[in-house]
C-alpha cells in the first residue's frame, strides 16, 4: 500500500503554501474582531472562491466575471499574507479593514453564486441540417454504364379499309335477273354484264354486281 504512494514535491509545496495562507487569513480575521469558528471560516471562504473562479476559467478563458472574482479572492489572500508580515499592527486594526473583513461573507457569497449559476461559454452550434446543402453521392463517370437512348416510338400501322358490305339479294330478284340474262344471251349470244343488268332492272350498281356474280 505504501509503495503506491508517490511523494510529489509540487503537491507538498502546495500544501505548505495553502496552510500558511490559511493561517494568515485566520490571524487577520481574528485581529479584525472575528473570533472563534468565524475566524476559521474566513480562510475557507477565500480559498473556495479562488477554486470556483479557477474552475470557471478552465471552461471559459474569456469570462470577465470569472477573472474579476479570481482577482478579488487573490487580492484578499495576498493582502492577508502581506498584512500579517509585520506591516500591520494586528493589535490596532484600522476601521476600514474591520469593515472589509465584516463585509467579506456577503461579497464571497455573491461571487460564488454568480460563478455557479452564470452559463459558461459554449462553442457555436453546427449549422442546422436544413441550412446545409444535401450531399448527393454520384458514381464516377467510369462506373456508369453506356447511356441508353430512349426507344423511338413505333409508327402506327395504317388501318385496313373496312370490307365492303355485300348487299343481300332477294331470291325473287335473282330469279327475275336470271330470266333477263337468259333472254340477253339468246338475243346477243353473250352473257349480260353488270351495266346492262343494272339498266334493265333499274337497281344500284353494287346490287347488280352481286347478282351477276351469282349468275356466273
Amino acid at each position: 500500500m505504501f509503495r503506491s504512494i508517490r511523494i510529489d514535491a509540487v503537491l507538498i509545496q502546495a500544501v505548505i503554501a495553502g496552510a500558511l495562507s490559511f493561517a494568515h487569513l485566520h490571524d487577520l480575521a481574528e485581529a479584525a474582531g472575528q473570533s472563534g469558528w468565524k475566524a476559521w471560516a474566513y480562510p475557507v471562504s477565500v480559498d473556495l472562491l479562488l477554486v470556483a473562479a479557477w474552475r470557471r476559467l478552465r471552461g471559459a478563458r474569456r469570462d470577465r466575471s470569472a477573472w474579476t472574482w479570481f482577482v478579488i479572492a487573490l487580492v484578499a489572500s495576498l493582502g492577508a499574507n502581506v498584512a500579517t508580515a509585520g506591516l500591520l499592527d494586528l493589535d490596532h486594526v484600522p476601521a476600514w479593514l474591520r469593515i472589509l473583513v465584516a463585509g467579506w461573507p456577503a461579497l464571497a457569497f455573491l461571487g460564488g453564486t454568480l460563478l455557479v449559476h452564470q452559463p459558461t461559454e459554449r462553442a457555436p452550434a453546427p449549422a442546422a441540417a436544413a441550412d446545409r446543402a444535401p450531399v448527393v453521392d454520384r458514381p464516377d463517370v467510369a462506373d456508369e454504364g453506356p447511356e441508353i437512348a430512349p426507344a423511338e416510338p413505333v409508327p402506327a400501322l395504317p388501318e385496313a379499309p373496312a370490307p365492303a358490305s355485300v348487299p343481300v339479294v332477294p331470291p325473287a330478284l335473282v330469279d327475275h335477273a336470271r330470266k333477263v340474262a337468259t333472254e340477253h344471251r339468246t338475243r346477243t349470244g353473250t352473257d349480260i354484264d353488270t351495266a346492262t343488268l343494272r339498266a334493265r332492272l333499274n337497281i344500284p350498281e353494287d346490287l347488280a354486281g352481286a347478282i351477276v356474280a351469282q349468275l356466273a
